[in-house]
């Protein structure tokens, strides 16, 4: 039965002390209790690593790894699912955090529903705590939907093992990539709909003001040598990607 599942919570870990405790605590007070948090440390230099040794002494259902050398975000999230023992997999990177029932909920929408993927809105915030927006994802979406735009918030998303394991690449928007392969896999995913906001998203200051062009970059690379479209297509989903991104933003 999906609500007696055990759900595996991959968190990266680089020069994260500041934040990563409280994103540590969100995953532990889920009122979806059979959690196992890998918190992979992608060799911090900062006290990152050993805060994470004291909270995994506090709870056994902290699993510590670390990396042999620093590898960035798509190795750790890999080391992570290939180390974990749950029946389900979710991300959750170590300056966000979770509403206490964001997997009860989710869990309980997925076995409803019959589906093997599944994400949820999310706010994201500033710094100082702030609310900047909320972000509704569609009720649910195909992968035609997902390459116009990806609604999937890394943060939110969470697959059934039974699909088997994909791994992020070290490309531009790799969680983008991923949630592709996901959805194409199950044939779609659904979204675990709530009044309030499941997932927080923490919005950096230099992030503001990311750099856009690289992004389109990124987004175009996919289309084209990951996925594999052809060019009239690829300039079609472009356009919903870029009117999306905008929106998003609002």
């Amino acid at each position: 039965m999906t609500h007696r599942a055990r759900v595996s919570v991959v968190m990266p870990v680089y020069n994260a002390a500041l934040t990563l405790q409280n994103s540590i605590r969100s995953v532990l007070a889920q009122s979806h209790a059979d959690v196992e948090l890998l918190v992979v440390d992608d060799c911090s230099r900062d006290g990152s690593w050993p805060l994470i040794g004291s909270l995994a002494a506090a709870d056994r259902r902290v699993v510590t790894l670390r990396l042999p050398s620093n590898g960035g975000v798509a190795a750790a999230r890999n080391a992570g699912i290939q180390a974990a023992s749950g029946d389900y997999i979710a991300f959750l990177d170590s300056d966000d955090w979770w509403h206490p029932r964001k997997l009860e909920i989710q869990l309980a929408k997925m076995r409803d529903a019959g589906a093997q993927v599944s994400y949820t809105g999310y706010q994201r915030v500033d710094e100082e705590g702030r609310p900047l927006s909320t972000v509704r994802p569609p009720a649910s979406v195909r992968y035609a939907d997902m390459l116009k735009s990806n609604r999937i918030g890394n943060l939110t998303g969470m697959y059934d093992r039974a699909l088997g394991d994909a791994r992020f690449q070290r490309v531009g928007h790799e969680d983008y990539v991923f949630w592709l392969q996901m959805v194409r896999r199950a044939g779609w995913a659904v979204c675990a709909e709530h009044p309030e906001p499941l997932a927080f998203y923490l919005v950096r200051a230099d992030s503001l003001s990311a750099d856009k062009l690289k992004a389109a970059r990124w987004q175009w690379h996919i289309y084209r040598r990951i996925e594999g479209l052809g060019w009239f297509n690829a300039c079609r989903y472009f356009l919903h990607y870029a009117s999306n991104a905008m929106a998003k933003r609002r």
